[in-house]
């Protein structure tokens, strides 16, 4: 493990004024956000959004990193060049989605487990060799009237662990993402007390791996009312129960904390993170890794049509710009 060169990479991407696009939606994935438009899923055109968004002249100046999906990162533009030498080109730093999707957890109703660990080495080494220097696993948290579990929230833990610990020893930063879900109808205080869990859960099981935390980021939701809640609370309270959170649970060794939007609208997604900035973050950087929250009104700007491609990177930037 070099620990001076992950570090590097971590501040690198969490350097003030800039955060990750998250550009590793899965072929099914991508192929809902291309239906909505009409379009077929197609490799051609999943990787000329992509590559529309990468060329985006000037988007270097808001975005550090692009995660990418394993098909994108083996893709050759249109130029003939791979993805990750055009995001390098840029100035950006290309990072690799290494988790195998959240799947049913055995004896846990409603529960589910991330895989993918089982050749995680060989697959990150390989991710290192074609231009990646940096990558995500996603571990899924439901609430519910009695979910969590605690196998579910351990399962998870151990799992980001082992991937952090892996992800080191073969050179890439860690982004460990445990999302504590907002779909229901919860209350904010369920959503902090279930993250705060997850999280303290999270940051034992990293210790117990011996996982260097200047060089991991973490990539939460935010401490947020459900998407069906009676009372949905307001921008303020959002950034004060999540920094709250945040600093009862998460080291200051860590340099950045990288949100999800998770669901949130773009304009929420930019609101709720400049509220925790205006408030006054931690001993962390506090930034973005948005997806959607990024790329909507460009997909939309785009319509599968190469001619609004200028188009499309300039709502891409415009929201770049806003979270940045």
């Amino acid at each position: 493990m070099d620990r001076e060169a992950l570090e590097a990479t971590a501040r690198a991407l969490a350097v003030p004024g800039k955060g990750i696009l998250a550009a590793d939606e899965s072929t099914p994935t991508m192929g809902k956000r291309l239906a909505q438009l009409g379009l077929p899923n197609e490799p051609g055109l999943r990787r000329e959004f992509r590559e529309t968004l990468f060329t985006a002249p000037g988007m270097e100046q808001h975005i550090s990193g692009v995660i990418l999906f394993d098909e994108t990162l083996r893709q050759a533009a249109s130029d003939g060049r791979g993805m990750a030498e055009i995001l390098e080109s840029q100035g950006v730093i290309p990072g690799i989605k290494v988790d195998g999707g959240a799947h049913p957890m055995d004896d846990a109703p409603g529960e589910k487990l991330t895989a993918g660990l089982d050749d995680l080495a060989e697959r990150c080494a390989e991710y290192y060799e074609l231009g990646a220097r940096f990558d995500k696993w996603r571990a899924v948290i439901t609430i519910g009237d009695t979910l969590p579990s605690a196998a579910c929230v351990q399962a998870n833990a151990d799992a980001l662990a082992d991937y952090a610990r892996i992800s080191q020893d073969a050179g890439l930063v860690p982004i460990v993402e445990p999302e504590v879900m907002m779909d229901g109808n919860h209350s904010i205080g369920r959503c902090y007390k279930v993250t705060e869990w997850t999280l303290n859960t999270v940051y034992a099981a990293l210790a117990d791996r011996g996982v260097h935390l200047p060089g991991t980021l973490l990539k939460p939701n935010m401490v947020i009312s459900a998407n069906d809640a009676d009372d949905r609370v307001g921008v303020e309270e959002v950034a004060r129960k999540t920094l709250r959170c945040l600093k009862a649970t998460v080291p200051p060794a860590v340099p950045g904390i990288m949100f999800l939007s998770g669901g949130q609208s773009e304009a929420e997604a930019t609101a709720h993170l400049n509220a925790m900035n205006a408030t006054g973050g931690g001993p962390w950087e506090l930034s973005f890794s948005y997806g959607r929250a990024l790329q909507q009104s460009a997909l939309y700007a785009w319509g599968g049509d190469s001619a609004n491609c200028t188009a499309a990177q300039a709502a891409f930037l415009h929201r770049a710009r806003l979270n940045g």
